[in-house]
């Protein structure tokens, strides 16, 4: 069975719902490991609350645009999740496909791999949580590589939160 790379953001009763929807993920496929939590700054809103985000990698039957559209959108559904014209807003949970297995397709309007893996440090360091020698099916580097290098360009570690744990199903 393909595994899907998941990464997950909440910045709205962040405690409860980033574990929550690792809860019900479980619900929809063989969680096979979850990241650590890391805080993060706000992207785009610098007066917004920080973020938690973590990863997860799930272990589905599901093809992307059926996890997309029936397992993560009812997630974020779930949780209370409220879109905006704003991308940035806060929200409950963000639960988005950043690797699917080597895939590389467009899913409406995203692109796997996600290619906000090579842009963010709160993207990048929790997938390599997950697999650090996975190798990024466009740019041939792993993960640990990426986390490394976009870590080190935002000039900043990330903080990981030791008190917030993801469950593991």
């Amino acid at each position: 069975m393909p595994t899907a790379y998941l990464s997950l953001g909440s910045n709205v009763d962040k405690e409860y719902n980033l574990p929550a929807a690792v809860r019900l993920l479980a619900e929809h496929g063989r969680v096979l490991a979850v990241s650590a939590v890391y805080e993060t700054a706000p992207v785009g809103n610098p007066d917004d609350p920080s973020f938690f985000n973590g990863a997860v990698a799930l272990e589905t039957s599901l093809q992307p645009a059926a996890l997309k559209q029936q397992v993560l959108a009812v997630i974020e559904q779930q949780l209370g999740r409220q879109r905006s014209a704003d991308p940035n807003a806060p929200r409950t949970i963000d639960v988005d496909i950043s690797l699917f297995d080597d895939a590389i397709l467009d899913l409406g309007k995203r692109h796997i791999p996600d290619p906000e893996i090579v842009r963010f440090p709160h993207i990048a360091v929790p997938l390599a949580d997950l697999a650090p020698d996975y190798r990024h099916p466009e740019t041939g580097e792993t993960l640990a590589q990426i986390a490394a290098r976009v870590t080190a360009a935002a000039g900043q570690p990330l903080l990981r939160r030791a008190d917030i744990f993801l469950p593991t199903p």
